[in-house]
C-alpha cells in the first residue's frame, strides 16, 4: 500500500481553494490541516474541507506530521511560513511568485537546504500538453538552438479585482503589478524554453489603472546566456483580455509556440478558464499539419476536466512523486527564483534607466 502524504495549506485565500480541491482528488494525499494569518479564515476554510485549523505553522506541521506544505498567502507573506514549515520538517511548495525579491527567495531556498527539505514553486502551465510539446521539440533539436523567445500577454483587470483584496495593486504587499502577479506563468515557460537570462532592459507603465500603485503594463528586451535574444510584453490594460502566448524561434528557422490563455483572463475565485491552451504556432518541417489535430485533441480533453484544479493536481502529484522517488520536483525553488530575478531586473532597469546584468 502506497504512503498517504499529509498536506497542509498555509494561507486560506482564493487560490487555496483550488489547491484544496486538487489535493483531495489525489489518491495518495490527505488535506490534514490549514493555517492562515487570521484564525477566523483558517477555521471557516477547515470546516469547508474537513481539515483542522491551527494558530501556528509549526504546531500544524508537527501535530499533523505534514509531508508537504503549500504556501498560498499574499506575495509578501510567502517567506516566513515557508521557512517555518521547512524548519519544522515539511517539504514546501510555494504559490507563484516564490517571493517579491531575490533576497527573500534566497532565504527560503537556504532554509529548505538547511532543513534537508525539497522546495517547489507553482507553475502549473508546464503541464499543459501544448506547452510540453514546445519543450519536447526544443529538446529533440527540431528548432536548432532556441534563438528568439517572445512572451505576449494582453489581459484585463478591473477595479473590482483590485478591491477584492487589500494587498492587490500595492508595492509593499503585492510587490508589483502585472509582472509579479499575472506574468510569472509565461515568464517561467520562457525561461524553461530559452534558459537563463544574462541581461535585461525593461520598462513599465500604468496605462489605465490610476487607483493602483504598480505596473499594469511592462516590456523588456532580453539577452540569454545561450546567445539568444527575447522580448516580453505583458499588460492588464486590454478589455476584456485577449491572449497569452509564448513563442520560440529556432536557429534553423523553425518556430513553435503555445497560447496559454485565450479570451478573458482567468481570475481565481472570480472567473473560470474558458478556452483550452493551443499550439498556435508550429512551422517545424513535416509537422505543419499537426496543430490542427492537436487542437481537436486538446479541446476534447479540456471538456473532460475541471481546468482550474486539474493542472494544480498534476503539479502536486509531481511533487509527491519526487518525495516518493527521492527526485526533484519539476519546478524547483531555483526555477522560481529565476522568475523573480527576471521581474526584479525589469523593475531595476526602469528605475535606473539602463540595462541590468543578471
Amino acid at each position: 500500500m502506497s504512503k498517504i502524504y499529509n498536506i497542509a495549506l498555509l494561507g486560506c485565500g482564493k487560490v487555496a481553494h483550488l489547491h484544496a480541491r486538487a489535493a483531495m482528488e489525489i489518491s495518495n494525499s490527505r488535506l490534514a490541516g490549514v493555517w492562515s494569518r487570521r484564525r477566523s479564515s483558517a477555521d471557516s476554510f477547515a470546516a469547508k474541507y474537513g481539515a483542522t485549523a491551527y494558530s501556528t505553522v509549526g504546531e500544524l506541521i508537527r501535530k499533523e506530521k505534514i509531508d508537504l506544505a503549500i504556501v498560498c498567502t499574499p506575495h509578501l507573506f510567502h517567506r516566513d511560513p515557508a521557512i517555518e514549515a521547512a524548519e519544522n520538517g515539511a517539504h514546501v511548495l510555494v504559490e507563484k511568485p516564490l517571493a517579491i525579491d531575490p533576497i527573500d527567495c534566497d532565504r527560503i531556498i537556504d532554509a529548505c537546504e538547511m532543513a534537508g527539505t525539497r522546495l517547489g514553486v507553482v507553475s502549473q502551465r508546464r503541464w499543459y500538453a501544448p506547452a510540453q510539446r514546445v519543450k519536447e521539440a526544443i529538446e529533440a533539436g527540431k528548432l536548432g538552438t532556441p534563438a528568439l523567445g517572445t512572451v505576449v500577454m494582453l489581459g484585463w483587470r478591473d477595479r473590482h479585482y483590485y478591491d477584492a483584496d487589500e494587498w492587490r495593486g500595492t508595492w509593499n504587499l503585492e510587490g508589483g503589478g502585472v509582472l509579479v502577479n499575472q506574468a510569472p506563468h509565461q515568464l517561467d515557460l520562457l525561461l524553461w524554453y530559452m534558459g537563463e537570462v544574462e541581461e535585461v532592459y525593461g520598462l513599465w507603465r500604468n496605462l489605465n489603472h490610476p487607483y493602483i500603485e504598480v505596473d499594469d503594463t511592462a516590456l523588456a528586451i532580453l539577452k540569454f546566456k545561450n546567445g539568444g535574444i527575447g522580448n516580453i510584453l505583458v499588460s492588464n490594460s486590454q478589455k476584456p483580455g485577449i491572449y497569452g502566448k509564448v513563442h520560440i524561434h529556432g536557429s534553423n528557422g523553425a518556430s513553435a509556440g503555445v497560447q496559454t490563455e485565450g479570451g478573458a483572463m482567468f481570475v481565481p475565485g472570480l472567473s473560470t478558464i474558458d478556452e483550452p491552451a493551443l499550439n498556435d504556432l508550429w512551422t517545424i518541417p513535416g509537422e505543419e499539419h499537426l496543430p490542427e489535430n492537436w487542437k481537436k485533441e486538446d479541446t476534447a480533453f479540456f471538456k473532460t476536466i475541471e481546468p482550474m484544479s486539474h493542472y494544480m493536481k498534476m503539479q502536486i502529484s509531481d511533487f509527491l512523486h519526487a518525495l516518493e522517488t527521492g527526485g526533484k520536483p519539476a519546478v524547483t525553488g531555483q526555477d522560481g527564483r529565476r522568475v523573480v530575478e527576471l521581474f526584479d531586473a525589469i523593475y531595476r532597469s526602469n528605475r535606473e534607466n539602463r540595462p541590468v546584468k543578471i
